[in-house]
């Protein structure tokens, strides 16, 4: 048995290491060997290091990145916070529509809904030509306009994180806070705010490191404003002619290195407490009927915020499709845009047939992968499972645009031409990029469920002689279904709209949904990449939906036997 764990826990690290470790190592030598050219290797490149606080675009990149992640994160945290407390502690008519607009949100890809915001907010966009109202124009293409739209736009998934903390009372030792003479407000910041403080320090970190590594919402925004931030730099750089291998390694070396101070703050500031206090004491939150104002204002408050967060973006995209120009200002109906969209021979329809295709694999393959993971972190003796946990963590904070680049520096080498392995410029390339991201993410789902399967479940049944597959079958995998639904759906949309990897490794003639909007947008058909955004999308959530009814089918049909 412990040989076989080893054996297998060898492989996935053997392929995690080929799939994250090596692009990240590839990236950063290109500081010290440029286009990793023996000829040119010279460590006394590593001043280029202290260049990023001298040259003005790299200073303006990587202060503008800096400071947006942390200032999204901070209004991030603290938006999430107070919107997770409203929907667990009250009940009032619109409640579920902020759990609605949430996961649509966390769903939708941040450049559709920059998109949505400059159609919205530009000088002759919606909301002067229509709306009359003044100077959003000037909010939004400044640096708190941008931090706005950057919040509305991560705070979702601290919500989602925040929101399954608080439903849970610690009512038994806010009693003992309370019987000791503690006011209410004592007592939530005493005895439930510490508690909780794992979730608010990984909702924090997952709002950092999303904001940090994003490319789909300053590439957009960079098209008609100029805000240069990491992401988007390191990305010009690789696209530039000439080529500057040299400045992609030193942006993409402080990119990851504010990953990992963050990564470390939150380690150093959890440390080695136990913050564990689900028993018998522990009761879950039913939400309590506010008075008339209070339910009135809340239900007011929550459709203003759907409007806003959700409604403009989506609602600006829906209102441009329509349109023959560039500009709301001269705006005219007209169906041309979807006509162009929907030919048969157009070249969306292909974008959207290469997506699903590369999803699907990406899908297939990284749950594969991310279950093997899973389980050795979750029930193997695997004396390196440590190592394969931090890679896993190291691919889910290292950006797409990173990723990417490496991608290109590990398989575009001249000595794997013999052996058949040169990918840079193939779809397979793609496919492994879209592996890399799926896999952290479906791994986290499947573990969180693992977490509940006690291992003596598959200790029993493998002393009844059940070898490892029918384990498998009869056991765990059963148990784990809605968790693998779940993982899998999130891996195929996340690989569907990864504009970061594809934009950077999609073969040429080989467009994908996200580059094919986004090229329409950059190309100014406002009207068409509306379009576009509007039939693709719906398409692929249409796709969703029903694989997510496929994949719980044999759940139902199986309840329904039993019961």
């Amino acid at each position: 048995m412990k040989f076989r764990e080893n054996i297998a826990g060898s492989l996935v690290l053997a392929i995690l290491t080929i799939l994250v470790l090596l692009p990240l190592v590839m990236v950063l030598l290109q500081v010290v060997c440029p286009g990793l050219t023996l000829s040119k290797l010279d460590l006394g490149n590593l001043s280029l290091v202290l260049d990023v606080f001298v040259r003005p675009l790299w200073k303006k990149a990587f202060i503008n990145s800096a400071a947006m992640s942390l200032c999204t994160t901070a209004a991030g945290l603290l938006l999430a916070g107070v919107l997770a407390h409203i929907r667990v502690k009250y009940d009032f008519p619109l409640a579920k529509l902020l759990d609605i607009v949430s996961w649509i949100l966390m769903i939708m890809p941040s450049f559709i809904l920059a998109q949505g915001w400059v159609y919205f907010a530009s000088g002759n966009g919606i909301a002067r030509s229509w709306l009359g109202i003044e100077g959003m124009n000037n909010f939004l293409f400044s640096f708190p306009g941008l931090v706005t739209v950057m919040v509305l736009c991560k705070y979702p998934m601290a919500y989602v994180a925040i929101k399954g903390a608080l439903e849970w009372y610690p009512a038994r030792l806010v009693h003992a806070a309370r019987l000791n003479g503690a006011t209410p407000f004592k007592a939530w910041t005493s005895v439930q705010l510490p508690l909780c403080m794992p979730t608010y320090f990984s909702a924090a970190m997952l709002i950092f490191m999303d904001t940090v590594g994003d490319y789909g919402m300053s590439s957009t925004i960079t098209a008609v404003y100029s805000f240069p931030t990491l992401p988007y730099t390191i990305y010009s750089a690789i696209c530039s002619s000439p080529v500057r291998f040299d400045m992609a390694g030193v942006l993409s070396l402080y990119l990851v290195v504010m990953i990992v101070i963050a990564m470390g703050l939150q380690f150093y500031a959890m440390g080695r407490k136990r913050f564990d206090y689900l028993d018998s004491g522990t009761e879950q939150v039913v939400p309590r009927k506010a008075g008339t104002g209070a339910t009135a204002l809340l239900t007011v408050f929550c459709g203003l915020f759907s409007l806003v967060a959700l409604g403009i973006p989506v609602g600006s995209n829906f209102i441009m499709s329509f349109s023959d120009s560039f500009s709301i200002e001269k705006f005219r109906f007209t169906l041309d845009n979807y006509q162009n969209v929907l030919q048969m021979d157009g070249a969306l329809l292909t974008g959207v047939k290469h997506s699903l295709t590369l999803a699907a694999v990406a899908a297939v393959i990284g749950l594969l992968v991310g279950f093997a993971v899973a389980y050795i972190l979750t029930y193997s003796q695997f004396k390196l499972k440590r190592l394969i946990d931090m890679l896993t963590l190291v691919a889910m904070a290292v950006p797409g645009v990173v990723l990417g680049i490496g991608y290109i520096f590990v398989w575009n080498q001249k000595w794997l031409q013999p052996l058949g392995l040169n990918l840079y410029g193939k779809p397979s390339i793609l496919v492994l990029a879209s592996v890399a991201s799926a896999v952290p993410l479906i791994n986290r789902v499947l573990v969180g469920g693992m977490s509940k399967v006690p291992q003596e479940l598959l200790t029993a049944s493998q002393v009844q002689g059940a070898r490892l597959g029918r384990r498998l079958k009869t056991v765990l995998l059963p148990l784990l279904h809605s968790s693998m639904v779940s993982a899998v759906l999130a891996a195929f949309g996340g690989s569907v709209f990864n504009l970061a990897i594809t934009t950077i490794l999609y073969p040429p003639n080989y467009s994908t949904l996200p580059v094919y909007i986004s090229d329409s947008y950059n190309d100014l058909n406002f009207g068409y990449a509306a379009a576009a955004t509007i039939v693709g999308g719906t398409f692929i959530v249409a796709i969703m939906l029903l694989l997510e009814v496929i994949l719980n089918t044999g759940k139902r049909n199986r309840y329904a036997d039993h019961t």
